[in-house]
């Protein structure tokens, strides 16, 4: 028996990283899954691989049209979602001054108003199911400011903020409204990316994985996590605790 046996999930961005990730896991651990995303090779891919336990829907997260769809075929497939995990986003790597609004408007869109668009999509069905899990896949630039991240990282911690609205709306139709703040995760998306922390600079010394996000994702889809929501939960081998200056052994003294 797996710890989501009976559960229907909705993973945005599930075709690939994180998104892939949790998908799998969640099927490993009983779960129905609907992989969200519009990597469509990919996802067709990961059906194939979870035999008959997903479907995949063609999702465009800033499209309310495509989120009726895809709750549509959901509910066609295995029933009423109770499980959203939305992994969905675009990264922007630029200063202030050299990104236009329509990059700006773009990052909003997926980023943003997509999570609000999903949380309006499964408010619903998730109440005749009697209740659900919403996790929003946020960022560590949600945590703090990062230089050449001011468009990605406002758009994050616009999503904070929307969890924990939506946490007090939602939690008195037994809807829990988490989110995930991923660090450095070794993932396509970090591999395009220029801007990472380096290793050295991490605590722990080493970047995450996508399947340490997805072990996260399933403690607050569980009901191992019935009393949580509202919640931001760093995962970033420490990436936020504090501001580093040089390794340990810089510290040391010769007697």
């Amino acid at each position: 028996m797996g710890i989501l046996d009976g559960k229907v999930a909705v993973i945005t961005g599930g075709a690939s990283g994180q998104g892939a990730a949790e998908a799998r896991l969640f099927a490993a651990e009983g779960a129905k899954v609907v992989i969200a995303d519009v990597q469509d090779d990919l996802g067709k891919n990961l059906v194939d691989e979870l035999a008959g336990a997903a479907i995949y829907v063609h999702t465009d997260v800033s499209s309310e049209e495509d989120w009726a769809e895809t709750i549509r075929q959901t509910i066609d497939a295995f029933g009423d979602p109770t499980i959203l995990v939305q992994s969905a986003a675009i990264v922007h790597h630029k200063l202030i001054e050299d990104s236009p609004r329509e990059e700006f408007d773009r990052v909003l869109a997926v980023n943003l108003v997509g999570p609000y668009l999903g949380m309006r999509a499964v408010l619903e069905p998730m109440q005749r199911a009697g209740g659900g899990s919403i996790i929003n896949v946020g960022s560590g630039s949600a945590l703090s400011g990062v230089a050449g991240r001011a468009l990605y990282g406002s758009s994050k911690w616009g999503l904070r903020g929307l969890t924990k609205s939506a946490a007090i709306e939602f939690g008195v139709f037994g809807i829990r409204v988490n989110s995930i703040q991923p660090g450095a995760i070794d993932t396509p998306m970090l591999r395009r990316s220029d801007q990472e922390i380096p290793p050295p600079q991490i605590p722990i010394a080493r970047y995450g994985t996508p399947e340490e996000i997805a072990e996260a994702a399933l403690f607050l889809a569980s009901d191992r996590g019935a009393y949580i929501t509202g919640i931001d939960l760093p995962v970033d081998g420490g990436s936020t605790a504090g501001s580093w200056v040089r390794p340990r052994a810089d510290f040391k003294t010769n007697d």
